[in-house]
C-alpha cells in the first residue's frame, strides 16, 4: 500500500511541470504566487523530491487544480459531473460550470422576464466580472449606466461598480458569467502560423 501511495506521489513531479508549462509560467512566477522556493519547485518537478501537502495546496490553488485533479487520485463513485442550478429569489437560475477552488468562477445565468416592479438595486463586492449574452435582452445597470445587451453582446467591469442584472424584455434572458479575483483579467491568445 505505502508502495502505491509513494508512486503517486512520484508522478507528481511532470504532472506539475505540463501545468507550469501549459500555463507559461517561470518557477520565479510560481515561487512567488506559492512561496515555495524556486529550487524547490524544480525538484518537485524533476521528481527528485516528493511533494508534501503543504506544498500541494498552494501550487493546487496556484494551478487552478483541485487537488486530486493534481495528485491524479482514482476517481471515486459517479464520474459524471452534476451541476445542480440553485434557484434565486425573484425565479432567477444560477448554473455553476466550474467546480474547482480559486481562480475564475463560471455561472450560467437564467432570468426570468421582467415585470414592470422590478426596481433595480445594485450591488458590490470584491472581482471582476465578465458577462455573455446566450438569449434574450439583458438589462445592466452598471453605475451611473443603463445599458441592454443583445445575445453575442458581452459585458467587462469591475465589480466594486454598482451593479445589477435583469431582463429587459418579457422574455426570460440567458448569459454566461465569470467572475474573477480583483485584478484578474481573462487572457485571449491567438497563436499565429509564419507561413514562408
Amino acid at each position: 500500500m505505502n508502495d502505491e501511495k509513494g508512486g503517486g506521489l512520484d508522478a507528481v513531479g511532470p504532472r506539475l511541470r505540463n501545468l507550469r508549462q501549459e500555463r507559461e509560467t517561470t518557477l520565479a512566477e510560481l515561487s512567488a504566487a506559492t512561496g515555495i522556493s524556486i529550487s524547490t519547485l524544480s525538484r518537485l518537478e524533476s521528481g527528485s523530491r516528493r511533494p508534501t501537502l503543504e506544498q500541494l495546496l498552494p501550487l493546487a490553488r496556484a494551478h487552478g487544480v483541485t487537488l486530486d485533479e493534481l495528485v491524479d487520485a482514482p476517481a471515486t463513485g459517479d464520474p459524471r459531473v452534476h451541476m445542480r442550478p440553485i434557484t434565486c429569489k425573484g425565479g432567477m437560475t444560477v448554473l455553476p460550470l466550474t467546480r474547482r477552488p480559486g481562480g475564475i468562477q463560471a455561472y450560467k445565468f437564467i432570468i426570468p422576464g421582467g415585470r414592470p416592479s422590478d426596481q433595480p438595486a445594485p450591488k458590490t463586492h470584491e472581482g471582476y466580472e465578465w458577462a455573455y449574452v446566450l438569449n434574450g435582452q439583458l438589462r445592466l445597470v452598471l453605475g451611473e449606466h443603463d445599458l441592454v445587451l443583445s445575445p453575442g453582446e458581452a459585458a467587462e467591469f469591475d465589480t466594486r461598480t454598482p451593479h445589477w442584472f435583469g431582463a429587459a424584455t418579457n422574455q426570460p434572458v440567458e448569459y454566461l458569467c465569470l467572475i474573477g479575483r480583483q485584478g484578474e483579467r481573462a487572457h485571449i491568445r491567438a497563436r499565429t502560423t509564419s507561413r514562408k
